[in-house]
C-alpha cells in the first residue's frame, strides 16, 4: 500500500524534501515509515527518540498501524542549538514582557505578541474567573509540532507560545505567542498562525466560573 509521508523543519532538509510517497506493506506502522527513510538517511535515523509523528495530522504512536491513502507527518524537536524557541506551560503568571524581551534579536525586523487575556464575560453572563486544564506531556508535543509547522510555513527568526494552568483571573493573560522575524508580514502570519492552531489542536481546557455556577467551554474535537 502506498502512504503520503510529510517532513518539516531539519528533517525536510535531511531529507531533501517536504514530502513524498511511500510503498509499505500491509498492516505497517508509524515507526516502519519512518525506519524506511532512516535506513536512507543515518542522519534522520538519530532522532529517533526526540521526534513526533501524526497521522493524518493527529499526534500518532509509534506502533500506530497505518491503512493505505494515510498522510504520516514526521516532526523534528524544535529547541536547542541557536534556535530559542520557547513552549511552556506555567501556573503563575506569564512573564510577558521578559518573554518578549528574550526573543529579540540584532537581526530581527519585527516581533509580534499575542495576548489571550481573561474577560469578565461570555455568553451574556458574567464570569468571576476561569481554570485550565491540560494533558500535559501531549499539549507540550502539540506546542513543539506548531512551531515546527510554523518554521516550514514562514521564515521566523524565534517563537514562544505559553500557556498557563490552573486558575485564572480577570484580566490576567491565559496564553502567550510571541514570533519574531526579518520582516513584520511573516512575523503577523506565522503569530495568527501560532495560536490558531494551538486552540484548535493543543489538548488544553477551560473551565467557566460564574455567579450561578460553572461550566466547561465547548471546543472542536481534537
Amino acid at each position: 500500500m502506498r502512504v503520503r509521508v510529510l517532513f518539516f523543519g531539519r528533517f525536510k532538509e535531511i531529507v531533501g524534501a517536504a514530502e513524498d510517497e511511500a510503498q509499505v506493506p500491509d498492516g505497517a506502522r508509524v515507526e516502519d515509515v519512518f525506519n524506511q527513510y532512516g535506513s536512507k538517511h543515518p542522519e534522520l535515523a538519530g532522532f529517533r527518540e526526540s521526534a513526533a509523528a501524526a497521522v493524518n495530522q493527529q499526534f500518532a504512536e509509534w506502533g500506530a498501524a497505518l491503512a493505505a491513502g494515510d498522510e504520516v507527518a514526521f516532526l523534528p524537536p524544535v529547541s536547542g542549538g541557536e534556535v530559542r524557541d520557547r513552549m511552556e506551560l506555567v501556573r503563575a503568571p506569564i512573564a510577558t514582557v521578559e518573554i518578549v524581551a528574550s526573543l529579540k534579536a540584532p537581526e530581527d525586523g519585527a516581533e509580534v505578541v499575542f495576548e489571550g487575556i481573561v474577560r469578565n464575560h461570555s455568553g451574556g453572563r458574567t464570569t468571576l474567573y476561569l481554570e485550565y486544564e491540560a494533558y500535559e506531556a501531549m499539549a507540550l508535543a502539540g506546542m513543539r509540532a506548531i512551531v515546527a509547522e510554523m518554521r516550514s510555513r514562514y521564515p521566523v527568526d524565534r517563537a514562544a507560545m505559553v500557556h498557563r494552568l490552573g486558575r485564572i483571573e480577570i484580566g490576567e493573560t491565559a496564553v502567550l505567542v510571541v514570533v519574531s522575524s526579518a520582516h513584520r508580514g511573516a512575523a503577523f502570519d506565522a503569530c495568527r498562525f501560532g495560536i490558531d492552531e494551538l486552540k484548535r489542536r493543543v489538548p488544553i481546557w477551560k473551565k467557566e466560573y460564574f455567579a450561578d455556577g460553572a461550566m466547561w467551554a465547548e471546543g472542536a474535537k481534537p
